[in-house]
């Protein structure tokens, strides 16, 4: 019995074009052809045709197919890394079934940032952008942190609104006003995550890439007033974080003497 190409093919539930293919790399040896030039193939054809397409369906580079078909000495490290990547690849298919459930349950867009799906309905165009941008600066522990400030000030019902809305030729008196309300929750956030202010140790890019990155960022995202407004935050945070630690510094002595 004898096979043409079309009918091999279907017999081994792939196509012409991947036979041909086959044939180009030197996988599957070209059959003979009868009188009138037409291939004819035969069952070690098709044996090996089923093996080639069983190692491809593995997973099996067709560079490695025939090395791993043919029982090569180092069969057992090509299917050792193949099954590190495929559970690799399993990790973050489940990942993303997770961010698609999270994403439906919370009415979030589909485009918001990883791990911010409960909070995306709280964040401006410039704020999510800016996220997107931090999870390819900072490790997964500095944007686990990152997540748990937003939500707070979500919940808080915090200034995140009113700075989004401000206009850029915002007025001193709105901008001093906004700086003074976002400063309390700047500096808490100093307070409770230090890494904040020298966070070298959660950069998963150099810190020059970081800081170009960042400034470019902020300066296209936020308007005039509003990088004004976290200029003025900023300092007034500081100011709070330095009063804290002197209430602390002070406070010592005498928890240290009473214990």
């Amino acid at each position: 019995m004898a096979w043409s190409t079309r009918e091999l093919a279907d017999l081994a539930g792939t196509t012409v074009n991947t036979v041909r293919h086959y044939h180009r790399v030197g996988l599957l040896d070209e059959p003979d052809r009868r009188y009138n030039g037409y291939k004819q193939y035969g069952v070690r054809h098709l044996v090996r045709l089923l093996r080639i397409r069983r190692l491809a369906d593995l997973g099996v580079p067709l560079s490695q197919v025939g090395v791993v078909g043919a029982g090569g000495e180092n069969t057992p490290e090509v299917l050792h890394a193949l099954d590190a990547e495929l559970a690799e690849n399993i990790a973050r298919l489940q990942q993303a079934r997770a961010d698609i459930a999270a994403i439906l349950d919370d009415g979030a867009p589909a485009d918001a940032p990883p791990g911010f799906a409960s909070v995306a309905s709280h964040l401006s165009e410039a704020d999510s952008s800016i996220i997107h941008i931090y999870s390819q600066l900072y490790d997964e522990e500095a944007m686990a942190d990152l997540r748990r400030m937003v939500e707070v000030d979500a919940e808080a019902g915090a200034v995140g609104d009113e700075i989004g809305a401000l206009p850029a030729d915002a007025d001193e008196v709105t901008r001093q006003q906004l700086a003074e309300k976002l400063a309390p929750s700047l500096a808490q956030n100093l307070i409770e995550y230090p890494w904040l202010s020298d966070p070298a140790g959660h950069l998963s890019k150099s810190a020059p890439v970081t800081r170009q990155t960042f400034i470019q960022a902020v300066t296209e995202l936020y308007n005039p007033a509003q990088l004004d407004v976290l200029a003025r935050a900023g300092l007034l945070a500081q100011e709070l974080l330095s009063a804290h630690r002197s209430a602390d510094d002070d406070a010592s002595p005498s928890v240290r003497h009473t214990s």
